[in-house]
């Protein structure tokens, strides 16, 4: 059962965010408008139900990637394959500058990590523990978000979740102990997938948005939205933005070996390991 595996995942309760851009974007309004759970409750038990659904899976796809590297503007459009075992184990390349794994991130139960190889955006390489990592806001793919949108949301840790309903939406707000909004969810009354995940700082400012559309099904009840789009900002109000949209989108009955084990980094001009929510620069 996936929820009792998320005991042994460390991801949940560690913030890892992705940096992309927009964050004035709202959810669409709906055509229909239907009735909505009565109690926070209710609803968390809408996002227990996509984690005990989840699958293993994979996919093809394509990504539209706007973001700023050193100050300047990038746009980048590429195709990605994409790997996901609940709860923890993913792994996502990005065919770049003709690198199959130009970008590539990944996590297992005990690790995360994040590869840029060509040089116009980075040659860098990130990864960290989840066990030590209180905070990150500074990778420009998270495997933490990407969790979250292929539905494993954190429904653990600090704070208290109460419900509203609008515009047809059921809206999960968390807040810390301080009563400070940490995230919110909102989930389309008519068909209870979830449509939006906002993340917020310490100052209750949102950083980081996941729109999620058109949900196809993978095997039983396992549904995958096959577009995802997370924006935010970065520090300066930069703005970023990534695009995901997945195609021949099937169950995986096996894996390859070692697929979810984090790569040792090679030939990267920076290293880093994120620690505590820093980034600690690594000899290479």
């Amino acid at each position: 059962m996936i929820l009792n595996q998320i005991s042994k995942c460390k991801i949940v309760g560690a913030v890892v965010l992705l940096v992309f851009g927009g964050c004035a974007v709202q959810v669409r309004k709906p055509i229909q408008v239907c009735e909505g759970k009565k109690s926070a409750a209710e609803a968390l038990s809408v996002l227990r139900g996509c984690l005990e659904n989840a699958v293993p899976l994979r996919a093809n796809g394509k990504c539209l990637a706007k973001f700023h590297t050193d100050g300047k503007p990038h746009k980048e459009n590429f195709p990605v394959k994409l790997w996901f075992a609940p709860p923890c184990r993913l792994r996502l390349q990005g065919d770049v500058a003709f690198n199959p794994r130009g970008i590539e991130l990944g996590s297992n139960s005990d690790e995360f990590w994040l590869s840029m190889k060509p040089k116009e955006i980075g040659n860098t390489y990130f990864w960290g523990r989840w066990d030590n990592t209180a905070d990150a806001t500074e990778l420009k793919i998270s495997p933490k978000v990407l969790l979250e949108a292929l539905g494993i949301v954190s429904l653990d840790g600090r704070g208290d979740w109460s419900l509203s309903n609008e515009n047809g939406f059921d809206v999960l707000t968390k807040r810390d102990e301080r009563a400070v909004t940490t995230k919110k969810v909102y989930i389309y009354n008519c068909d209870r997938r979830v449509r939006k995940i906002e993340y917020f700082d310490k100052n209750g400012q949102a950083i980081v948005i996941i729109e999620l559309d058109e949900y196809k099904g993978v095997y039983e009840n396992a549904m995958i939205p096959a577009v995802i789009k997370v924006i935010s900002r970065e520090k300066g109000d930069t703005e970023n933005s990534f695009r995901i949209t997945l195609e021949s989108i099937k169950f995986m009955s096996r894996r390859p070996e070692g697929l979810f084990d984090r790569p040792r980094p090679r030939g990267f001009k920076d290293i880093y390991e994120i620690i505590d929510g820093k980034m600690v620069e690594q000899r290479r």
